[in-house]
């Protein structure tokens, strides 16, 4: 498909977004500048204007015909300078070479009430990094991305955002023929550890300095007055990267692809490919199809964000220069994240009052009763914040019951004296009632394949709030389907 001109002024009552540049200030070695590839009859498929409202976007314009066309790639918005970007990286642990953004457009830079914001198209047609791809995404992992993103985000967990999600009849061949969809995806900045492995493994050590010096002044101002500065950097993302890890444990959440290219400088949770949120507790569970080795099974998240720290720490070498003040920085992330861990699961299990010596131990104890049974990750933690007073339906979860008694009675022994009314209004919002099972993304999918999106806007509206109880919505919150585990989700979208 041929690329398309720009469009020209839309409704005058409405107010068009104040495009500035985004990368540019960089220079050219860092990105392509690419045109979209126009879509054939888009449409929306759903706005998320919450999230609009946040970035300070007119609703006018966002209802606009100029936003649905420029929004799927089918033309180039006014103020806008469409651009991929380059970067490297390591992909299932091997050194896969220059990579870039095959099928992402940044469209620019928004001023908005919480900071700048960049702008990203997914799916709107090849670019010079596509290599054999075409540069497209297809309707099933484009609602997937979009739904996640708002689950991540509603759960409290650092995220890209998704505006909004449009779809075209245009065929797109993957394992079967599909229909072509374009996420508009957001975040203060989409630059991955790959940027930096990119710049520092080509040797061009004069530009690699002038990628941290922007990430510093626009993200880690604090850095830049320290003694070392990419010392301090590397330090940053540690931590930031620690705990984002801590959070994805806590809550359950598989991402299937941590490659250190899907690895966010500012610690969001970027890249929704073959992700998932446990249904029973498997610690081993391996949420991608096309992860034969596991490297990425649940309980390897941890150490394998860590591994990509340590090429975070080696691209940035030729900047810090002495490998002892790197390797202080990466010693920190063991006990950053689990201060962090202990921290959330204090708070799942409502202990309210100081840390105790055996808060620890309590936690340790409680995970392979739950791996042994495989109960319900979510429905668990969720059935727990009542347990003072209705204990039974937490307890009916379990097969090895008198295991359990053994724990809970150790775990009521712990909360005596707690205030069981505070204790409960805190578990609850922490454990969330709702999750993105995957089964529930199926049938999002599915009704939408037959051209029916209200239940995608449904569930995009629980999850906006998945600490509170939505009347009528109980379904959603249920135990997953024998059906659900035979869902097979691999790197193809």
């Amino acid at each position: 498909m041929s690329a398309v001109p720009a469009l020209a002024p839309a409704d005058p009552a409405a107010t068009a977004p104040a495009w500035q540049g985004a990368l540019g200030e960089l220079g050219d070695a860092f990105f392509s500048r690419v045109q979209p590839q126009a879509l054939q009859s888009p449409y929306w498929i759903d706005q998320n204007l919450a999230h609009a409202r946040e970035l300070g976007l007119d609703e006018h314009w966002m209802q606009s015909q100029e936003a649905l066309l420029g929004l799927t790639g089918c033309a180039v918005l006014p103020g806008t300078d469409p651009l991929a970007s380059v970067y490297s990286g390591h992909q299932f642990g091997h050194w896969a070479g220059q990579l870039g953004d095959g099928r992402a457009l940044l469209l620019g830079r928004l001023p908005t009430p919480q900071g700048p914001v960049e702008i990203q198209l997914k799916g709107a047609g090849r670019t010079p990094y596509s290599r054999m791809g075409d540069g497209r995404a297809v309707l099933r992992s484009s609602i997937r991305e979009y739904l996640c993103s708002q689950a991540m985000h509603g759960l409290g967990i650092p995220t890209t955002q998704a505006l909004c999600l449009t779809g075209s009849p245009s065929p797109v061949l993957r394992e079967e023929v599909e229909t072509a969809a374009v996420v508009t995806r957001t975040a203060p900045s989409f630059l991955r550890f790959g940027h930096f492995e990119h710049f520092s493994h080509s040797g061009q050590h004069d530009l690699l300095r002038r990628l941290a010096d922007h990430v510093i002044e626009r993200f880690y101002p604090d850095c830049a007055g320290a003694p070392e500065p990419y010392a301090q950097l590397l330090q940053a993302v540690v931590d930031r990267t620690a705990r984002l890890m801590a959070q994805w444990q806590a809550v359950g959440f598989c991402h299937g692809v941590m490659n250190t290219d899907n690895m966010s400088i500012l610690g969001l949770t970027l890249d929704y490919g073959p992700f998932q949120f446990l249904d029973g507790f498997d610690p081993e569970h391996i949420c991608n199809h096309s992860d034969t080795g596991g490297r990425y099974a649940y309980n390897r998240q941890p150490s394998v964000a860590h591994w990509n720290l340590f090429c975070l720490g080696q691209a940035l070498m030729p900047l810090i220069g002495d490998k002892e003040l790197a390797l202080a920085a990466l010693e920190t992330y063991k006990g950053v994240f689990e201060a962090a861990m202990l921290g959330h699961y204090r708070a799942k299990l409502g202990l309210i009052d100081a840390p105790q010596p055996g808060d620890g131990a309590l936690v340790d104890d409680l995970m392979p009763l739950l791996a042994k049974d495989r109960v319900d990750h979510t429905i668990f933690w969720r059935r727990l914040c009542d347990f003072a007073h209705q204990p039974e339906p937490v307890r009916d979860l379990f097969i090895a019951r008198s295991a359990f008694d053994a724990w809970a009675q150790v775990y009521r022994q712990r909360c005596q004296g707690l205030d069981t009314a505070q204790q409960r209004q805190q578990m609850r919002r922490c454990n969330p009632r709702y999750v993105l099972r995957n089964h529930l993304g199926e049938q999002v999918i599915q009704a939408a394949k037959a051209g029916d999106f209200a239940p995608l806007r449904d569930l995009m509206r629980v999850l906006r709030n998945p600490f509170e109880d939505h009347p009528g919505q109980e379904a959603l919150a249920d135990f997953a389907p024998a059906w659900a585990s035979s869902i097979e989700i691999s790197c193809s979208s």
